[in-house]
């Protein structure tokens, strides 16, 4: 079948226009740009330009198009053992395929081994999006491929992701991911894996699905390609395997990495050799600060340069802005002291009580940072990864006790209870240059992308129902997203005691250019970014867009899609290079510049937030409406209002100071782990979100 004959439904749900055709960027209707989703198949293959299920074309044997972006995949009625590591997994989608769909097609039992069968004779089909495709419907380089001409940043990159993904893996029983080469794509600088390979799954046939029309099919089977680590093994994969690869690509890594790769290699396989199983963690620690060591000499060498830009939309629906953001991209409410961080915070807890959480985290971080950021510049060396993580969540912690005893002091209590969801990014200094690494602090459902002149990824991994459903193995992502109350919050920074607050931390190396996107769920709802992330991102990589003008791009796409929520953008664009910007003069609206002096003010004063959140904060009440004509006659202010409010100022600074003083004093081995444990859904009031019932 022509793939000009089959038509693509337009995925926006107020218009599911059927009939457009495929390859074009719009739907004929509505002009939203088309959804193409491509799903890599596990379980089967099609002769291309088949329909099967008269839903998915296959565009190659294994590579399906989604015809039908608009409606929900069929319900898998039940999980099979096999789908878990993919849900349990969840958090890694970064470098992980997700099941979009578990879907089970009738097939010649006697052909197949039965025991890949279920009782009605039907083998299970793995849908996978998330896959390492492009957006032509190809699968991305594998690593192999272009190793040897990665940079020596680029190579060691790899490599650390390599390492940081065995635990984990290993844990689900899916290592083998990481050991079958032909498994191991790449996305300019991110490890992509095709799909997960069980440590103990056995050799099969791949049944070929043609001539999919109506109700008929013809059935033919081809052996599996296998790749060059055989999944017939009697033991479960070892560090020496994954050593035995790193060994395979070391004549044809950089000469600058390659006897420090030869050495880890033989460092991993001496450990699996002794038979204990206790080292093999020491090692891998080691060997990840001895890679991030070798990561933070070869991005010295490059000049990073870092361009910094923030706004917020109260939105055309809202009278009320519960967000706050760093930089905040108004006419002296924020400079350029620290032009290497990004702070996203989207308040929850009514009108009032949002602005207030938001408002509050903001401006501690803020303190916390900039003392933090300028005793990083003076140490001679850079700080271990690890510390560096555990500072930044005691500053978290800091600001999530701050706005907990905030509730306490008020008396409010469950779903009273303001907080905020929060998304930050800093790139360290250090004295001997950049070490080219980004870390990313998140709570909540505000997000992270890396943007690139033909990526846009996904960083982080939303604190809703649906995501803690998925990740217990109770349900598809894109099942439980069917759900009302799927994207309610489970957590946000403020709403318990920090020891119940589950701190997400990652870190990024910079290997390429790129944009680093933060925002709240006012630009993210509907996938608005990855629909529209291409016009707003490769004319600022080429030099042909100002970064303060794409800015302004995002917010006003997000009034006019999105315009229900308040919506707050961070643009955090990263060269790696020192060629100058050389922009043709534009007109660019005053209240998306920041401001070109140098000296950054105090943070935002408790006089800007509104009426009734300055009276949330300090028990006053409201002040009268404009409409009413009162008599003129002197405030009056009981001296117990007066003491509350010097009181909870005074709090709030001491809490401040604090933290600094935590993060100053603390050793490495003075933080404890997070102590995870099951919280309620948070509810946020918005019109796209039901909280849990």
């Amino acid at each position: 079948m022509s793939q000009f004959a089959v038509k693509l439904q337009c995925s926006n749900p107020e218009c599911l226009y059927p009939d457009n055709q495929v390859g074009q960027p719009l739907c004929d209707r509505c002009q939203t740009p088309l959804s193409y989703r491509h799903l890599w198949v596990v379980g089967a293959a099609a002769e291309p330009d088949s329909l099967i299920d008269c839903r998915y074309l296959a565009v190659s044997p294994q590579i399906w198009l989604d015809t039908q972006p608009g409606l929900a995949p069929k319900a898998a009625p039940k999980l099979p053992n096999q789908a878990l590591p993919y849900l349990r997994l969840h958090s890694h989608r970064r470098h992980l395929p997700q099941i979009f769909s578990l879907d089970a097609f009738s097939l010649d039992a006697s052909s197949l081994n039965a025991s890949g069968l279920d009782q009605a004779g039907k083998q299970p089909i793995f849908l996978l999006e998330n896959a390492p495709i492009s957006a032509s419907g190809e699968l991305l380089p594998l690593l192999r491929e272009v190793w040897a001409e990665a940079t020596p940043l680029r190579q060691l990159n790899w490599l650390w992701q390599m390492l940081r993904l065995w635990q984990p893996l290993q844990a689900e029983g899916v290592a083998s991911s990481l050991l079958a080469v032909e498994n191991l794509h790449c996305e300019g600088g991110q490890i992509r894996l095709r799909e997960l390979l069980s440590d103990e799954q056995p050799a099969a046939r791949v049944p070929v699905l043609s001539g999919f029309v109506a109700g008929e099919q013809a059935i033919a089977h081809i052996p599996q390609v296998r790749s060059s680590f055989s999944l017939n093994r009697s033991r479960p994969p070892e560090l020496s395997d994954l050593a035995e690869l790193w060994q395979a690509w070391t004549t044809a890594a950089h000469p600058t990495i390659r006897h420090h790769l030869r050495d880890w290699s033989e460092a991993l396989a001496e450990t699996s050799e002794t038979g204990i199983r206790d080292t093999g963690i020491s090692v891998i620690e080691v060997i990840e600060q001895l890679l991030t060591q070798r990561l933070r000499e070869q991005a010295a060498l490059l000049p990073l340069q870092v361009q910094t830009v923030g706004g917020t939309t109260t939105g055309d629906q809202r009278t009320h802005n519960e967000d706050a953001c760093y930089p905040s991209g108004q006419p002296g409410g924020s400079g350029q002291m620290l032009p290497r961080v990004g702070i996203i915070c989207d308040g929850i807890g009514g009108h009032a009580g949002g602005e207030v959480a938001s408002q509050l985290a903001l401006r501690s971080l803020q303190l916390q940072l900039r003392t933090w950021l300028a005793e990083l510049a003076l140490q001679p060396e850079p700080l271990p990864a690890e510390i560096i993580e555990q500072q930044l969540i005691g500053m978290v912690r800091v600001v999530n006790n701050m706005i907990a005893t905030q509730n306490d002091l008020q008396g409010r209590a469950q779903r009273e209870r303001m907080g905020t969801t929060l998304m930050l990014a800093v790139q360290p200094p250090s004295g001997q240059g950049s070490t080219g690494e980004l870390y990313l602090v998140h709570v909540g459902d505000s997000r992270a992308y890396w943007l690139t002149v033909n990526v846009c990824q996904l960083l982080t991994v939303d604190d809703d129902v649906a995501g803690r459903e998925v990740r217990a193995g109770r349900s598809l992502y894109q099942q439980v997203s069917e759900r009302p109350d799927a994207a309610a919050l489970t957590q946000a920074v403020g709403t318990h005691e920090a020891d119940h607050l589950k701190i997400h931390v990652q870190r990024l190396v910079l290997d390429e250019d790129g944009i680093l996107l933060l925002c709240s769920d006012g630009l993210s709802d509907h996938q608005l970014v990855e629909k529209s992330w291409e016009s707003l991102t490769r004319p600022v990589l080429q030099d042909r867009l100002p970064l303060p003008v794409a800015l302004q791009g995002w917010l006003d796409l997000a009034e006019r899609q999105n315009g229900h929520d308040n919506a707050s953008v961070v643009l955090m664009q990263c060269r790696l290079n020192s060629e100058p910007q050389l922009f043709e003069p534009k007109a660019i609206r005053k209240s998306t510049l920041l401001p070109q002096e140098s000296v950054e003010p105090e943070p935002q004063e408790l006089h800007e937030l509104t009426d009734s959140a300055r009276a949330l904060l300090y028990d006053e009440e409201p002040a009268a409406s404009k409409a009413a004509v009162l008599p003129k006659r002197p405030a009056a202010k009981t001296s117990d209002g007066w003491l509350l409010a010097v009181g909870i100022a005074a709090m709030t600074f001491v809490l401040g100071a604090l933290g600094v003083a935590v993060w100053r004093e603390l050793a490495p081995h003075g933080f404890r782990p997070d102590s995870v444990q099951p919280a309620p859904a948070v509810p946020r009031e918005s019109p796209t979100e039901t909280p849990a019932e």
